[in-house]
């Protein structure tokens, strides 16, 4: 299917699972009082709540016991490697692949069985969108708005200001970015409840992206919930209150912004107007790969341990100093073991 087609399932009722019965059955331990039904009305049902979420394709597992809950407001980083199944999480989520088992809920209802329900609060960017090309972009947000049953032509025109997107031309004659614009006003109109994005700035440029992560945090502030996949560690940061990490269809960790950042891989290196010692740097707490070639230094370093490194540079005479973040997948490497991320990348059937 390709993703015009998804984006349409998505926003249509597929008349599935009629047979399942809902789920939501909670067995009770007679030794625990139950809540008042006022504390019980109060409490919050997560935007998203999957438990031993599973899916295989014939023998291959593309996604395992995936665990997760996301809170109203929050914006979710999911990063892995490509192959890790984070796709395969998204459409599990829309209700456009069956679980193998396990169970997804979106909104406290099953993805699956209530998947027309759940498509009206729901906004959604696939990765690789493909739309009508003879429609013009307002043909296509306007034909779109309307099988979702939510017209909304102000928030359209502010999304295309923003964006700076010609919505009159064809759609054939935009570039990519101008079409992933086009694509990102369809997951972003009618103010939804949820947003899947998956690697939503390809393709745009540096001015259109720092628009994009300006409009997510908004709308995460205005109570919308964000998903956001990606293999780029630099982009989710940004934006995440939290970071899922999937390896080989498991979620490997959940941590926050802070504890990912104080585990990100840093690249240092500094040159010297003198031969330095080895011994300046060696003790320092979380030092990898360390290198000292006569007045030259090179090291990696996780950014908790920034701090002293600058402090040991600064007590020679410094000619040039650079500090460079890694990427996400070197950061697997330190983190999480290089058989792990190979295994990641020798999987091509995982559809993603």
């Amino acid at each position: 299917m390709d993703s015009a087609g998804a984006h349409l399932d998505s926003i249509r009722s597929p008349g599935r699972g009629t047979g399942r019965t809902p789920p939501g059955t909670v067995e009770v331990d007679p030794r625990v009082p139950a809540a008042p039904a006022a504390a019980a009305a109060r409490a919050p049902i997560p935007v998203v709540r999957t438990a031993g979420l599973t899916k295989q394709f014939g023998r291959f597992n593309a996604l395992t016991d995936l665990t997760v809950e996301m809170t109203q407001g929050e914006v979710f980083g999911y990063l892995g490697p490509n192959g890790a199944g984070k796709t395969t999480t998204i459409r599990l989520l829309l209700g456009l692949l069956r679980p193998t088992r396990g169970r997804v809920e979106l909104f406290g209802v099953d993805a699956w069985s209530r998947a027309a329900q759940v498509h009206r609060r729901v906004g959604y960017l696939p990765a690789d969108p493909a739309t009508y090309d003879r429609l013009t972009g307002r043909e296509l947000v306007t034909y779109l708005g309307h099988l979702r049953g939510r017209q909304d032509p102000t928030g359209v025109r502010a999304l295309a200001d923003r964006f700076d997107v010609d919505l009159t031309r064809p759609l054939r004659s935009l570039s990519k970015g101008n079409r992933q614009k086009v694509a990102l006003i369809l997951a972003f109109m009618g103010e939804p409840e949820l947003i899947l994005l998956d690697e939503p700035t390809s393709g745009l440029d540096p001015l259109v992206q720092q628009e994009f992560h300006a409009l997510v945090r908004e709308r995460a502030a205005e109570g919308s919930s964000v998903l956001l996949s990606s293999h780029v560690l630099a982009e989710v940061q940004r934006m995440a209150d939290r970071v899922g990490i999937l390896r080989r269809g498991r979620l490997v960790a959940v941590e926050s912004l802070a504890d990912l950042r104080a585990k990100a891989v840093h690249h240092v290196s500094a040159r010297f107007t003198h031969a330095v010692p080895r011994e300046a740097f060696a003790d320092l707490p979380g030092l990898r790969d360390l290198t000292v070639q006569g007045a030259a230094m090179r090291c990696g370093a996780p950014e908790a341990s920034l701090d002293r490194i600058v402090k040991a540079i600064a007590r020679f005479e410094v000619v040039d100093l650079t500090c460079q973040e890694a990427d996400l997948e070197e950061t697997f490497l330190a983190f999480y073991g290089q058989e792990d991320v190979d295994a990641a990348h020798h999987h091509p059937q995982d559809p993603a």
